[in-house]
């Protein structure tokens, strides 16, 4: 005769048996390791999670047909994702998510431009909430994991404690955050920014509009969102709003796949800023203007492009990076000299100061050009200038036990790209869980991460998540 157990007898048979174990090997020792993970007594509520790691399981199959479903939701065919901010795609890869924190028991709540929020609520729901999440708007033909590992993921992690049976003092809350990418609008990590309190991005927000001249606040309105149009102050968070916040994420660099190594403990996340260049010449017919005569904006900005790289690499730190991403030429025809031309520039280190220097000797480049090439210097533009943001010492630390508790190997090392982490970290303290990503390959159809690494990502997270919800 064969006998059936349901998932929630197994479970408890578990814990009967783990309990048992605990009450006759080695009670003493074992109960301070308890302890310690914790810093709890053993007689608190959560005391039958506690060093229970090995009941930390991850259910990969169901996570990967998640990721792979929410790709579906884009604009572009497979293996491509394309999905912009309010698009029609966009608003039903929200639902989705909302569907699946609704699944796993969190409280849900939307803010006015659409930063979602699943709550599971803490026996000591009063103290400031542990946050986690990332974003899952995608670039045009980009990959299906950037981004959205950190949503899906934090959320598995949360089923992951449940499962386990732990209960947390403070509440967790997983975080889907609006418009990391700059597609739609030409503003990074749009939700986080706000979150964090910019009243110069909210006011900016009043008068901005996409390439088809549609206004932000009305593409947010078509997908059901500020409602009190030209308001947007209830966005803002409070410093403290929660206690701790983590990140997971794909690395989108080659760095722990080369090495072989399962987690990366980002320490800090690198400073962006942004430049909108314009040059403006004579123009004239590509024959007849002799080129002593020319005044070529296009030459102009080709100078330029190779003067950010010049000075990037004249940082002296491998840190220090620069891209012109964009390229414009007015009017581009090949018969043409170019009269007008648009630069966009990225420039990052992990020192502000430095790149600051590197920004300030780009923008004496682009003066010194025009007047050489007898152009004139039309726009010298900084979008964004923002600081760095460093890792807060006591998530490292948990991030880093729980590395070595799941047996993973893990490296500490900084994050290049920014994400909405780098924020939030003005909001609360900060950390951030890489995983491996295929030949570091992200922004493209050819991104991928393995389930097993996924997976590993996800139980540092829930334990993680758990050690700081006892805090």
């Amino acid at each position: 005769m064969s006998l059936k157990f349901s998932h929630s007898a197994i479970i408890m048979l578990f814990l009967c048996s783990f309990t048992t174990i605990l009450a006759h090997e080695d009670e003493d020792r074992t109960i301070k390791t308890m302890e310690d993970f914790s810093g709890y007594p053993i007689h608190e509520p959560h005391s039958s999670f506690q060093n229970a790691v090995s009941s930390l399981s991850v259910d990969t199959q169901s996570l990967q047909k998640q990721i792979d479903e929410l790709s579906t939701f884009s604009d572009t065919p497979a293996p491509s994702v394309t999905r912009i901010l309010y698009s029609d795609k966009d608003v039903l890869a929200r639902r989705f998510i909302k569907n699946l924190m609704g699944l796993s028991g969190l409280s849900v709540r939307e803010d006015a431009i659409g930063n979602i929020f699943g709550r599971w609520e803490g026996y000591n729901p009063d103290l400031s909430a542990v946050g986690t999440g990332s974003h899952i708007d995608a670039i045009p033909y980009s990959g299906k994991y950037d981004g959205v590992v950190g949503v899906l993921g934090a959320i598995e992690a949360i089923n992951v404690l449940k499962r386990s049976g732990f209960k947390p003092k403070r509440s967790l809350e997983v975080i889907l955050f609006t418009s990391e990418e700059p597609t739609r609008f030409g503003i990074s990590c749009l939700g986080s920014r706000l979150m964090a309190g910019s009243k110069a991005l909210a006011n900016a927000l009043k008068t901005t509009v996409d390439g088809q001249n549609i206004s932000f606040f009305d593409a947010a309105q078509s997908a059901g969102y500020t409602k009190d149009e030209g308001d947007l102050s209830s966005v803002f968070l409070e410093k403290g709003s929660y206690s701790a916040f983590v990140e997971l994420h794909i690395e989108q660099g080659p760095i722990l796949e080369d090495e072989g190594i399962s987690i990366g403990i980002v320490t800090a996340i690198a400073a962006p800023a942004s430049i909108k260049v314009d040059f403006e010449g004579n123009g004239g017919h590509a024959g007849a203007v002799l080129m002593p005569n020319r005044n070529d904006a296009g030459l102009a900005a080709a100078e330029l492009a190779l003067a950010v790289e010049r000075h990037v690499l004249e940082s002296g730190s491998i840190d220090t990076v620069g891209t012109v991403g964009i390229l414009e030429l007015h009017p581009g025809a090949i018969n043409s000299i170019p009269s007008k031309s648009h630069l966009e520039i990225d420039t990052r280190d992990i020192d502000e100061e430095r790149r600051n220097i590197v920004i300030e000797k780009i923008h004496q480049s682009a003066i010194t050009i025009a007047s050489k090439r007898g152009v004139n210097l039309s726009k010298f533009k900084i979008v964004n200038q923002d600081p760095p943001a460093l890792s807060d010492k006591s998530i490292l630390e948990a991030m880093e036990a729980s590395s070595k508790e799941l047996n993973l190997t893990h490296k500490f090392m900084i994050s290049r790209a920014y994400h909405d982490s780098l924020f939030m970290a003005r909001v609360s303290p900060m950390g951030m869980i890489f995983i491996p990503c295929y030949k570091g390959y992200s922004h493209k159809p050819e991104e991928y991460a393995s389930s097993q690494d996924i997976s590993n990502g996800v139980k540092v997270l829930a334990l993680n998540l758990a050690k700081l919800s006892l805090q």
